[in-house]
């Protein structure tokens, strides 16, 4: 096996290191304090981490970016989960008087499970994936696309391919974010027309006049059926979880998507410039060279490029964010 597969049992390995020099952890910062819309933000958020032997570690949050970088590179999680905004840390929430945590905002998420499509893919089934049937994701991701912003009015999307065999849409807008429980199942609802399993014996009949909905997603559908249908297929293994470019959703490939054996090899590659950085690193403070040694680090793999992703995305939401203070200091004025 070379150094680049995948192979679980190197994660206590591989972890650190990934944790340590490659994980996005500014990015990441950036993107759930939304530019610190208001005072706890970010340090209400609820993180909950899967550790080695799948232990769930619940009600994890943190003040700043350091403090979750450290808590993440002792803890090493295998997974993590992005919880809601509560009313108090969650860390504290047993010190809190019964009631009085709740939870306050959430991004609205969608998730797509391959495993979803097994009632009708004949290439493969469970866990696994292959070119051929990527094709009724890419299929997925541009129709719930579509519907969420033309249909919606939602602008901030991004789109998480999982590393294994599913995406995950994360709605960010802030109206998003505070949608209720009714209103999120309403969207949903939305977005369902026939579930799989004991309910596919059902059949739809489309006449005139159809939903705009309906119309759209047939028309996204008769676009790519002749792909899916003559893809060959490849089974794919575990990959990084990384954000995807709908500007590139046609030629996304996610056998391309490195694994962190792959990244963790290509960072130990020699570089020529190495020690000139070095010596830049030793006149800056700890902080500030631990970051610039982490963004040197990240870009030296593959996961340079969704890193560059995942910031036009933040970059797009921040200028979102000072055009709506604007507007906000216009009507004051006048």
């Amino acid at each position: 096996m070379s150094n680049s597969d995948y192979d679980p049992a190197c994660l206590p390995d591989l972890l650190p290191l990934y944790y340590r020099r490659l994980f996005p952890f500014s990015q990441y910062y950036r993107w759930l304090s939304y530019g610190g819309v208001s005072k706890n933000y970010f340090q209400n958020r609820e993180f909950s981490f899967t550790l080695k032997d799948d232990i769930y570690v619940r009600y994890q949050s943190f003040t700043t970016q350091n403090e979750l970088e450290k808590e993440m590179q002792k803890m090493v999680p295998y997974k993590i989960d992005i919880g809601a905004v509560y009313s108090h840390r969650p860390s504290q929430h047993n010190a809190v008087k019964s009631g009085t945590f709740q939870a306050l905002e959430k991004e609205l998420v969608f998730d797509i499970d391959m495993t979803d499509y097994d009632d009708v893919r004949r290439c493969c089934s469970a866990a696994d994936i292959c070119s051929k049937c990527w094709t009724l994701m890419t299929i997925a991701i541009r129709i719930l696309d579509r519907a969420l912003r033309e249909d919606f009015g939602f602008h901030h999307l991004l789109w998480v391919y999982s590393g294994r065999r599913g995406v995950h849409c994360w709605v960010c807008d802030e109206a998003a974010r505070k949608l209720s429980v009714a209103a999120r199942s309403a969207v949903a609802e939305y977005l369902s027309l026939v579930k799989g399993g004991e309910e596919t014996v059902r059949k739809v009949v489309l006449s005139d006049p159809i939903h705009p909905f309906i119309s759209h997603s047939l028309s996204v559908v008769e676009r790519y059926f002749r792909q899916y249908a003559i893809v060959d297929q490849d089974i794919l293994g575990s990959r990084i979880s990384v954000p995807i470019d709908l500007k590139e959703l046609n030629t996304f490939d996610p056998f391309e998507v490195p694994t962190i054996s792959l990244i963790c090899e290509e960072l130990e590659r020699p570089r020529p410039d190495e020690a000139e950085e070095d010596d830049m690193k030793d006149k800056e403070n700890e902080q500030e060279a631990g970051e610039r040694r982490r963004i040197r680090d990240y870009k030296r793999t593959s996961l340079a490029k969704y890193v560059k992703v995942f910031d036009r995305f933040l970059e797009a939401m921040a200028r979102s964010r000072k055009g709506e203070m604007l507007k906000k200091s216009d009507l004051r004025i006048k």
